[in-house]
């Protein structure tokens, strides 16, 4: 079989907007020049503004690169139509490693104004609560990965693309109490917040264990591709896509747990710093209240 046919039975290989996204690729530029603005020559006009340091910028940057990456660029499209262990890398990117990076580069004094009625911040205190946060994205991730739904998912490209959306927004709500820009929202302490990554990577455990340790090829998508096509085995590559976003869930989720731990050993460092140091009285001394 010529290896530019894919398996859907398309004669011609990918075109080059399917391979690279260049409308998307446009949105996050716009969206990336809008807030370099909205940090510098526009922050005047925003309420209780501070100057944003480049690193923070480079953080909402870098979230901005990864999303095109693992939904603009061939790793989108290789992973979709080919390589089940492309689609699960694609999928670590979009919603372990992108939305911390772009939580980290927003100011709070950036996301204030949208929140001002008492009916928004009801709301936005009820989506940020950690235990539906919690249950939200571990239930959407494990749903995604039962092999009927994925499978019809994969073959209606409006469905897949609702989903999508919601999936990226419970990421973002899963990761919003630990990367928090906004100190109003920030109900957890540094104990609780390490003690929700840590049950975080438990939900995640059971969709990847279920791939890693499955038997058979689980998703017809991926096993109606003609092995000439593949680069492993179809249990192979299905079982390396399960490991791959098990390691990177393990890196990302101890990278937040050292995060909050130092960020919390800083503020206890601080406080100790500002506090006033106690005269000190020799026992027996007159001035020994």
């Amino acid at each position: 079989m010529d290896p530019t046919m894919s398996h859907g039975g398309h004669e011609t290989g990918p075109t080059f907007a399917a391979l690279w996204s260049p409308g998307f690729l446009l949105l996050l530029i716009v969206v990336g020049v809008l807030y370099t603005l909205a940090v510098g020559r526009w922050r005047k006009d925003f309420a209780n503004s501070e100057p944003v340091a480049l690193k923070q910028k480079l953080w909402f940057w870098l979230g901005l690169a990864l999303w095109y990456a693992a939904e603009g660029s061939p790793l989108s499209y290789y992973g979709h139509h080919y390589f089940f262990s492309v689609h699960m890398f694609q999928q670590s990117i979009l919603y372990l490693v992108m939305p911390p990076c772009l939580l980290l580069g927003l100011p709070g004094w950036l996301l204030r104004p949208a929140l001002k009625g008492e009916t928004a911040k009801r709301v936005m205190r009820f989506l940020t609560n950690p235990l539906l946060s919690l249950f939200l994205f571990n239930f959407i991730f494990s749903m995604y990965h039962i092999p009927m739904i994925m499978d019809a998912l994969m073959a209606n490209a409006a469905a897949l693309f609702v989903y999508k959306i919601f999936f990226l927004l419970a990421a973002f709500q899963m990761w919003f109490p630990v990367f928090c820009p906004l100190p109003e929202y920030n109900t957890m302490s540094e104990m609780k917040r390490m003690a929700y990554i840590f049950v975080n990577g438990i939900l995640l455990t059971p969709a990847c264990a279920l791939i890693i340790f499955a038997r058979d090829p689980m998703y017809a998508m991926y096993s109606a591709v003609p092995e000439q096509l593949l680069l492993l085995p179809m249990l192979d590559d299905q079982q390396l896509g399960g490991v791959i976003m098990k390691i990177v869930q393990e890196i990302v989720y101890g990278m937040a747990l050292g995060f909050t731990f130092f960020r919390w050993y800083r503020r206890e460092r601080k406080q100790d710093d500002e506090l006033p140091d106690e005269p000190y009285f020799p026992a027996g001394s007159a001035n020994r209240a």
